[in-house]
């Protein structure tokens, strides 16, 4: 079968194994149904099951037990006492602009406005960089930090330091074999660190900063707990793992959340057509963070910061369109960007390991967006850059099978730059070493890949004969699934099957994008959405087989049952 744009690739659907009879017993506490989802989570013992499902951590989660923590607490301080100049350095996606937008309040909440420095994507790249350092020494700046961001910036922070500044570096991401000469690093993967849990977002350091400073000097009406909205927005948005005490953070911050407190959060979720009061983790993956990102992609995250931290109505409503906006066309851009290079994969070599397709045309801030999309729709790996006169700069996204920043490893004689983990990297190219990077990446993915199949898997909770669920039991299912909530990276949606469902109606929306359809199962009809799905409306088969979750759907104040269709196929025999 032709694979066209925006057409995933065919998934093998694998269904996790039956509860085996020990286990169950130790969870004989819990219903059947939820008795295998735990099970599906690794979760064996009661114990497990209890801190799981109350949300608790099995270490002391106090942010001083971060390395240099206490010395951080102290440089702080001392700018607080002597009314130095602060400034926060953050990143442009949702993570560094959540943590940017939590320090900034937080000093503001002692009576400091401290600075706020947000590189331009295009203009300045990720992280800390010389012109920044010199700029902030010149404004008298005495104390920088970093949030998401600086962990690699070695000769950046020896040159704030060699202006005059302290710094503090907050960084989540992986360390390189030479650490930054900071003056206290917080960052729990640094060798040395004790702090037990390890998969912390930028924001969920800058909360223990926050946390650690408070608990040091307890101040009468601040709690750093109030700004846990802001943590479960970045976690969420940069798909930290939702385990430990990621997971419980989220919690405790979605809660902070409902209670409608940010006037920035508020306007965004009313232009977004969020219930704020009722937001859940998934709709921050899939609806506020790609808004609160489309700054940062498309021009300066200013706006999104601003947002975050506005409390004036009129200029947090401009603000929320304005990202609204910017959202929509950085969806066009996606998709443009997406089906060209397709088409010029498919046109060029279809047997080709590695997709690749760079233009002047292609804007950088969505490249890597467009190569995710289109690995979905291949199952290839993909290199998807900007390319101008001297250079391809570019975003790769890969499948399980294929380490790309391995091979990348073994093509840096070729790379101007480059880095990333397995299935996610970047690099910077010259034009005239480009045609021997690509020979050699498709040599190393035919010696590496070449003999396999190269199919998705989509990994099934449960499957269930819908024919054979009575309406009354859908509140009970839905009630075990909520339980294992907030849902995300490393603790994933709660994914059902359901096989020979007949199509007794299907329709398309969003201009072909997405397939709605009325299913039958026994005497029950299931309304259905099934998203980036809507190729299947003119090859839709009688009856389907159906991976999906139990959604609700909330339109014009009536509340529906909906499956939410993640991949589906023709029955057997239809």
């Amino acid at each position: 079968m032709e694979t066209k744009p925006n057409t995933p690739s065919p998934k093998r659907w694998i269904i996790s194994p039956l509860i085996p009879n020990s286990v169950k017993q130790e969870l004989r506490d819990f219903s059947p149904l939820l008795r295998q989802l735990l099970y599906n989570r690794g979760i064996e013992t009661s114990s497990e099951a209890e801190s799981f499902l109350t949300y608790q951590t099995n270490f002391s989660a106090n942010p001083l037990l971060l390395k240099d923590m206490p010395e951080a607490v102290r440089l702080i301080h001392e700018a607080l006492q002597d009314g130095s100049m602060v400034a926060i350095y953050g990143d442009y996606d949702v993570d560094g602009v959540t943590a940017s937008a939590l320090l900034y309040e937080f000093f503001r909440s002692l009576g400091l406005t401290p600075r706020v420095y947000i590189p331009n994507r295009f203009d300045e790249g990720y992280g800390l960089n010389l012109d920044a350092m010199q700029q902030l020494a010149g404004e008298g700046i005495g104390l920088l930090i970093t949030v998401d961001c600086g962990i690699r910036s070695v000769d950046e922070v020896r040159e704030a330091r060699a202006r005059g500044m302290k710094v503090i570096v907050s960084d989540h991401h992986l360390p390189g074999s030479v650490l930054p000469p900071a003056d206290a690093i917080i960052n729990p993967r640094q060798p040395g660190d004790p702090y037990p849990y390890k998969h912390l977002a930028g924001v969920g350091l800058a909360y223990k900063i926050a946390s650690a400073y408070l608990a040091t000097y307890p101040t009468a009406g601040l709690d750093a707990d109030h700004w846990l909205d802001l943590v479960a927005a970045g976690t969420v948005a940069d798909l930290a793992d939702l385990t430990g005490e990621n997971r419980a953070l989220v919690k405790r911050g979605l809660d902070e959340m409902r209670k409608v407190n940010r006037q920035g959060l508020f306007s965004l979720s009313q232009v977004a057509g969020v219930k704020l009061d009722r937001v859940t983790a998934s709709n921050i993956g899939f609806i506020l963070g790609p808004r609160l990102n489309a700054a940062g992609r498309l021009d300066t995250a200013t706006a999104a910061f601003e947002l975050l931290v506005s409390e004036n109505l009129f200029e947090a409503a401009a603000l929320a369109q304005q990202l609204d906006n910017q959202n929509a066309y950085r969806k066009e851009l996606t998709q443009k960007i997406q089906e060209a290079a397709i088409a010029e994969a498919l046109a060029s070599d279809p047997d080709k390991l590695i997709i690749f397709a760079a233009s002047k045309e292609f804007n950088e801030g969505v490249v890597g967006l467009a190569a995710s999309r289109v690995v979905e729709a291949l199952y290839k790996p993909a290199i998807i850059g900007y390319q101008d006169d001297g250079f391809v700069k570019a975003s790769c996204r890969s499948i399980k099978e294929f380490n790309i920043t391995a091979a990348l490893d073994q093509c840096s004689d070729l790379l101007i730059r480059y880095g990333g983990h397995s299935v996610a990297a970047g690099l910077t190219v010259a034009n005239e070493n480009l045609p021997a990077l690509l020979e050699r990446l498709n040599n190393l993915a035919v010696a590496s890949i070449g003999n396999l199949e190269l199919v998705p898997e989509l990994w099934i909770d449960y499957e269930i004969s819908l024919a054979k669920v009575r309406p009354e039991h859908i509140p009970g299912i839905m009630d075990d699934v909520a339980r294992l909530e907030p849902t995300g990276q490393k603790n994933p949606d709660v994914l059902f099957c359901s096989r020979n469902l007949q199509v007794i109606s299907s329709r398309v929306l969003g201009n072909g994008q997405h397939l709605k359809m009325n299913l039958r199962a026994g005497d029950s009809v299931y309304e259905a959405i099934a998203f980036r799905q809507g190729q299947w409306q003119t090859t839709l088969p009688s009856t389907i087989d159906i991976a999906y979750t139990f959604d609700k759907n909330e339109y014009q104040g009536r509340t529906t049952l909906q499956l939410n269709v993640r991949d589906l196929k023709p029955s057997l025999g239809s």
